[in-house]
């Protein structure tokens, strides 16, 4: 049996021009589905029957992953757009690759600043992002529209603007904020220009008529956004969540008094919507997968949550616990999710998603798909990874504290500060950080007979975002260095005191408990009895290992099928990190393709062997969440001596390294073989210059990072240099690997 679903038909090739700019007649199919190589051009359709891919042959593919944002091209303004996304799929057809992977390409304008560069965090599971709009095709639209009319001077304005934003914007990394800028106000005149013959177009009834479920609250919210200055819907007043859907239905009406924003993002989704469809056409034709990206969550400020409350814990936010990728943890800032609610319509949220996705993509990966297992929950108080806990989990309760002689509760679930550790942590300013900080709650004799102060926080100090956000912690711009370094130490010793837990209380149930991720690290721990030690390490591995496989398997199968039967994509599984033993033969049994990342092994040992991966794997040297191969190859030697065994080594990632890397990835029994666009640059000297640490697009130790990363190389000269792409196909040949046309 195969790991991949049946994926179904091959669409009409990528549109031609039409006579009318908004001739747009509806697709009946989706994007490419065939994963092997054309035997014809004639439409056809698979019918899937077991939902299991088949092949004569143990079907091996590789490909490409790199964000649109990162694209470069002579005609892309300020960042990567769905224009270039052609461009990249003629780069991976010349190179004999059959997939093309990107991160998700959803809305996520929440802040309306560079913050929401962050390309996890939708205000939308549907709606596409404008930062993806190309703008030569409205403004040529438009320009054509207006032909003698008052306006065709403006707009003849209008695309000199653009020929100049494209030139002050074609900077080494994207200026989120400016591009945003120049997108928006483009779209918004050619709007204008052309409005009246756009809304009464047939094309836009049609794409706003089946797209309505979705489109009408998604541009009902922006223009609240705008009005309000906040995505924050629960400041909104009397439009709040509790009467989304009346709200809606009201003010996407042709008379209301928001019409004239609300339909202007009717405009731009629609032309998203086009330009996508028409890069996935494009991708059929040349027989690339395009394979999208389902983000695990929502920011809190989005569509979803206004129109949909009760699908989500609002109280809480999802993350990850401590791991290779941060030993912070990490915390996404996304409500977690009320499965039992969900359940009740069969998981018709997660389906319409699905089931949108394919509009476009032929193959999706799921971001964390262990959180459809169990996800990792944070009260909405934290701001780091740390004082989270499994949701859904089976908690300790209090008798099984009680029968282990662990009655000292209180003890256990609050911060543990002493005088010692607050002289450990601050050394002489601890009677300084005792004052501003703490309350005296006692003294505790030790077995020695000296005496201990006990300590407490401050009320308004005992959670993560009180301290935080504190005036205490906060210092002027311009402060000496000396006083950053100070408080940055104080508030670095804070946190690890109000982390010194042992078990997290349950706000929904007074009797559950649930072990701190790791707190046999902490002070709380090895200040206890051996005995107390003892039975809260046999607690902690029976919770983290034993316990919670029955709820964790039962989970993803009532949840990961509704997305798999209402799709006939090719669906890949992110599961990297913490992973149960419940999760492989579950995704195995679903046909869900797993990850293999080789400096993150599965199977214990330093790096993975992309030799031994199993067939139903997707494998890569790196990705998105990650620094480039190259970086990580050159920033630590010792490292870089062990990992000699499976390549060469000399001091830099050198072009010949690797292609050792490639060649060894395309080997290997995965019937996917990924490589970042950086990964396939170093193949080559001329594109290897640039510092390898500036390629990284994500620094997962940051919750603020800034996502700007753009490859320093041009489509057009990637498509040029034929030795490259040769190089390419000859590594995809010689491993092994089909591309989809001969």
């Amino acid at each position: 049996m195969s790991p991949s679903r049946e994926l179904a038909t091959t669409p009409e090739a990528a549109a031609a021009s039409k006579a009318s700019p908004y001739d747009d007649t509806p697709r009946t199919e989706t994007p490419a589905r065939v994963l092997g190589p054309r035997r014809a051009k004639t439409p056809s359709r698979i019918i899937v029957r077991d939902g299991h891919f088949r092949h004569p042959r143990a079907w091996r593919g590789s490909g490409v992953a790199v964000p649109v944002f990162s694209l470069r091209s002579r005609e892309s303004v300020g960042a990567g757009d769905f224009g270039d996304l052609e461009a990249l799929v003629d780069v991976a057809a010349e190179a004999g690759m059959s997939v093309v992977q990107l991160l998700p390409v959803n809305d996520t304008t929440v802040h309306n600043t560079w913050w929401d560069s962050y390309p996890y965090s939708s205000v939308s599971v549907h709606a596409l992002h404008p930062l993806y709009l190309k703008l030569k095709p409205l403004v040529e639209e438009a320009a054509n529209a207006a032909a003698a009319g008052p306006d065709a001077g403006r707009l003849m304005a209008l695309s000199a603007e653009v020929d100049r934003a494209k030139h002050a914007l074609d900077l080494k990394e994207i200026d989120y904020e400016a591009t945003m800028r120049v997108k928006l106000m483009v779209a918004k005149r050619c709007f204008e220009a052309t409005r009246a013959t756009f809304l009464a177009s047939e094309a836009c009834e049609r794409f706003v008529r089946e797209q309505a479920s979705w489109l009408k609250p998604y541009a009902v919210f922006s223009a609240l956004r705008e009005l309000f200055g906040t995505a924050e819907h629960w400041r909104w007043g009397d439009l709040s969540a509790t009467n989304a859907a009346a709200v809606v239905a009201r003010l996407s009406q042709p008379n209301s008094e928001l019409y004239h924003v609300v339909s202007m993002h009717y405009y731009v989704q629609y032309h998203l919507d086009r330009q996508l469809r028409r890069a996935a056409a494009h991708a059929a034709a040349r027989g690339v997968v395009l394979k999208g990206d389902l983000p695990i969550g929502v920011d809190k400020a989005s569509v979803d949550t206004w129109m949909h409350p009760k699908l989500f814990r609002m109280n809480t936010s999802t993350g990850a616990p401590p791991d290779d990728f941060d030993p912070n943890g990490q915390n996404w800032g996304f409500p977690t999710y009320d499965w039992e609610e969900m359940s009740k319509d069969n998981y018709a949220w997660w389906r319409g998603r699905m089931t949108h996705l394919e509009r476009f993509f032929s193959a999706m990966r799921i971001d964390h798909v262990l959180g459809f297992f169990r996800i990792w929950e944070l009260p909405a108080h934290t701001k780091t990874g740390r004082l989270g806990r499994f949701r859904p989990s089976v908690p300790i309760r209090k008798r099984e504290l009680d029968e282990r002689g662990l009655w000292f509760v209180d003890r256990l679930c609050e911060p543990w500060v002493t005088s010692e550790r607050l002289r450990a942590l601050f050394g002489d300013r601890d009677g300084e950080a005792a004052g501003r900080f703490f309350e005296e709650t006692g003294a505790e004799t030790k077995p020695d007979g000296t005496t201990s102060t006990t300590y407490k926080f401050r009320k308004e100090y005992n959670t993560e975002r009180g301290l935080l956000s504190s005036e205490a912690l906060r210092v002027r711009d311009g402060s000496p260095d000396w006083l950053v370094k100070e408080t940055e130490e104080l508030r670095r010793g804070l946190m690890t005191l109000l982390q010194n837990v042992i078990l997290l209380r349950d706000p929904d149930d007074a009797d559950a408990f649930y072990p701190r991720i790791e707190f046999e690290k902490t002070t709380s721990f090895r200040d206890l009895d051996d005995w107390a030690r003892d039975a809260l390490s046999w607690l902690y591995d029976d919770y983290f290992n034993a316990r919670q496989d029955a709820t964790w398997r039962e989970n993803a199968r009532r949840t990961l099928p509704a997305l798999m039967s209402c799709t006939g994509q090719l669906v890949c599984g992110e599961d990297l990190g913490m992973v149960p033993p419940c999760v492989p033969p579950v995704l195995e049994e679903l046909g869900i393709l797993g990850l293999r990342i080789q400096r993150m092994p599965h199977d214990g040992g330093e790096f993975g062997r992309p030799e031994r991966y199993p067939y139903e794997t997707v494998c890569s040297p790196s990705c998105h969440d990650t620094s480039t191969t190259r970086a990580w190859y050159e920033a630590d030697p010792a490292r870089r001596d062990r990992y000699a065994k499976l390549v060469s080594a000399p001091e830099k990632c050198e072009p010949h390294v690797m292609r050792a890397i490639v060649r060894q990835h395309m080997a290997s029994p995965s019937s996917i073989a990924i490589f970042p666009a950086q990964d396939l640059l170093a193949l080559v000297g001329e594109y290897a210059t640039r510092p390898a640490e500036e390629e990284t697009i994500n620094d997962p130790t940051n919750p603020k990072h800034y996502w700007r990363f753009r490859l320093h190389v041009r489509l057009e000269d990637m498509l040029a240099n034929k030795a490259w792409l040769g190089e390419i196909r000859q590594l995809v040949v010689e491993g092994g690997r089909m591309p989809m046309t001969g």
